[in-house]
């Protein structure tokens, strides 16, 4: 039975509630933070925004700030630099993977806000550089934790690799070589971990590994789950079609689907592991709902 956009939202909400709860059970004073995983176009953005509007107003009134992934990429400049570096690795040539993000500028503000201090949240100029993007000047990011202002109580992280942990090396090298043999065997497979290096996704692997240092500081999770990955594509389409709609210009959909390739192969890799739990010894604390192509909920499970 499918759940659509908002009973979805009272789910969360009730989800959020319920380990808020805990959470103040067990005396912790510093905020609650939420990570919020899902694959780009699955509506991430609008749980969000509509998550952290009910936690604010309603009978809650619970003060939240919403990070996305995505206002922590690296400066332009930066990302060229890695690009550079790294000329031989397809899956680095554009922002997105891990290894891309400025992990040290994203330990800051979470322990900023942790502190319960006056914050800047960053912002990221998607369309700045023809597209390339580059993060804005920092006099353009807002503040919470102003003096007279309710602390926030509530700080939501979301993208598409929030929750994601590295695989060991055997695990990493099994799995690419299973889709490396499935890639050659007809035209059934639809990934694209096997059409890359080995040493191309070990190093995404490995920069994967830093951000356990956002994953571990996460008191609950919520996992956007799409029934087959594959439905990515279409969705981030449908998300371009609209922006060029409204803005009048936007990428084809030749480089959508391109765009979309150089995260695929981490979907392979890292959202089986996500479902089975990014928490160890913490019952309760993940959230995943399994959604179908109309984005709508069928399945609803506690971790």
């Amino acid at each position: 039975m499918s759940t659509d956009s908002k009973d979805a939202l009272q789910i969360c909400v009730a989800f959020v509630l319920e380990r808020l709860r805990h959470h103040d059970e067990n005396m912790n004073k510093a905020p609650f933070f939420l990570g919020v995983n899902g694959v780009q176009g699955i509506g991430k953005s609008y749980l969000v925004a509509s998550l952290a509007h009910e936690l604010e107003h309603a009978a809650h009134d619970v003060r939240t700030v919403v990070l996305s992934i995505d206002d922590f990429y690296l400066a332009h400049e930066d990302q060229m630099q890695l690009a550079a570096d790294h000329s031989h690795n397809p899956l680095v040539q554009h922002r997105g993977q891990p290894s891309t993000h400025d992990l040290s500028l994203a330990l800051s503000v979470l322990a900023s806000l942790r502190a319960k201090q006056e914050t800047s949240i960053p912002s990221y100029d998607k369309s700045a550089f023809d597209g390339k993007g580059d993060r804005k000047p920092q006099t353009q990011w807002a503040n919470v934790n102003k003096n007279g202002q309710q602390p926030v109580r509530v700080v939501v992280l979301e993208g598409w690799c929030v929750g994601f942990r590295a695989l060991d090396d055997t695990q990493l090298t099994a799995l690419w070589t299973d889709a490396v043999k499935q890639s050659t065997q007809g035209n059934s497979y639809q990934g694209r971990l096997g059409h890359n290096r080995l040493e191309n996704v070990h190093f995404i692997n490995e920069a994967l590994k830093g951000y356990d240092s956002l994953t571990n500081q996460l008191d609950a999770l919520i996992h956007l789950d799409a029934e087959n990955l594959q439905f990515v594509y279409e969705w981030r389409l449908e998300q371009e079609d609209q922006l060029r709609r409204e803005r009048g210009s936007g990428m084809t959909n030749d480089a959508v689907m391109n765009f979309i390739d150089g995260y695929y192969p981490s979907y392979e890799l890292f959202t089986d592991p996500l479902r089975s739990g990014t928490f160890e010894n913490r019952d309760g604390a993940q959230l995943r709902l399994v959604v179908g192509k109309d984005r709508r909920v069928q399945e609803v499970i506690k971790l």
